[in-house]
């Protein structure tokens, strides 16, 4: 039985109605560049997450370069399992909570945080520590299983998606942040920067993307919405038995990095190298060659710090 998204991509008459569909056109095809004269990717290694990130951050010039007085934030963490922070499935609090008080203090008019989760939402918000995080720095926690935040807009670039329901947050938002954790993934091989723009999209479209060609869609939602700012926790990887984990033994303890990049195909060529690839993923390949970011890593500005205690 088709569903619903395969009646609207093989449909004429569906496929005129999704052309009729707002779409939000935000960005041409060329990816989002960095500050003159900062790096295309930094990458910071060291002991503490809230450090690396206001290391890494200052080589862009701050987050003020992004965030300007009462602008709203959309800030999308990945808060998909419903697992403590020690498991390392969701980007930890500390670093979801860190940018919250620099958004707000660069003077942001407020600071939305959501996850579509895959395990139950309340769960996952509470045992993630995230919840707990982004409120007490000041945030706006809001759902991302109610489907009356979401809404569809057309996709006129995508191959294999055509349209698509997005969350609230990132429709009306002036600044969109995605910050996810880097970690293994049993379908699409990696789950870091682009792979998390799932999470902003409704649950019957996520089911979509799993049936008809995951890597092309995971591609295909770059032409119509990229984030500014790309934060990728990947302090402690998980490298195997993703995107959840089952104990702290999945996990590369020793990488202790966090990388920060405007174009996320860049920055998810990066960590596709720290999870031990030698060629690029799929998704990041097929985002390059439609022209949504780089994936020439021996031409990218790549800076390396190592915070010494």
């Amino acid at each position: 039985m088709n569903t619903r998204r395969e009646f609207i991509k093989t449909s004429l008459a569906a496929g005129a109605a999704a052309a009729a569909l707002p779409s939000l056109n935000l960005l041409a095809a060329d990816a989002p560049a960095s500050p003159d004269g900062a790096p295309d990717i930094i990458t910071v290694r060291g002991e503490d997450r809230v450090a690396m990130l206001d290391r890494a951050l200052q080589s862009f010039g701050g987050i003020g370069v992004y965030v300007k007085k009462g602008q709203k934030v959309g800030l999308q963490p990945n808060i998909g399992w419903d697992a403590p922070p020690e498991r390392c499935a969701n980007t930890h609090p500390t670093i979801v909570a860190r940018l919250i008080t620099l958004c707000l203090e660069a003077g942001a008019g407020e600071v939305s945080v959501f996850d579509n989760t895959c395990d139950f939402w309340e769960k996952a918000y509470k045992n993630s520590g995230i919840a707990d995080a982004a409120r007490a720095a000041g945030a706006r926690v809001l759902p991302g299983h109610d489907e009356s935040y979401y809404r569809e807009v057309a996709i006129p670039n995508g191959v294999s998606l055509k349209s698509v329901k997005i969350h609230s947050a990132i429709l009306d938002c002036d600044v969109f942040i995605n910050a996810p954790v880097l970690k293994h993934h049993g379908g699409a091989t990696m789950t870091a920067c682009m792979k998390n723009l799932m999470g902003m999209i409704s649950a019957p479209d996520r089911h979509f993307y799993h049936r008809n060609d995951l890597h092309q869609c995971i591609a295909d939602i770059l032409s119509v919405r990229r984030p500014d700012l790309n934060i990728l926790d990947a302090f402690s990887p998980m490298t195997r038995n993703g995107p959840k984990g089952k104990t702290v033994a999945d996990l590369d303890t020793t990488v202790k990095q966090l990388l920060v990049a405007t174009d996320i195909v860049a920055i998810d060529a990066a960590a596709s190298r720290i999870l031990g690839h030698k060629k690029d993923i799929d998704h990041v390949r097929i985002a390059a060659t439609a022209g949504y970011g780089r994936n020439d890593l021996g031409k990218l500005k790549i800076e390396r710090v190592k915070l010494t205690a």
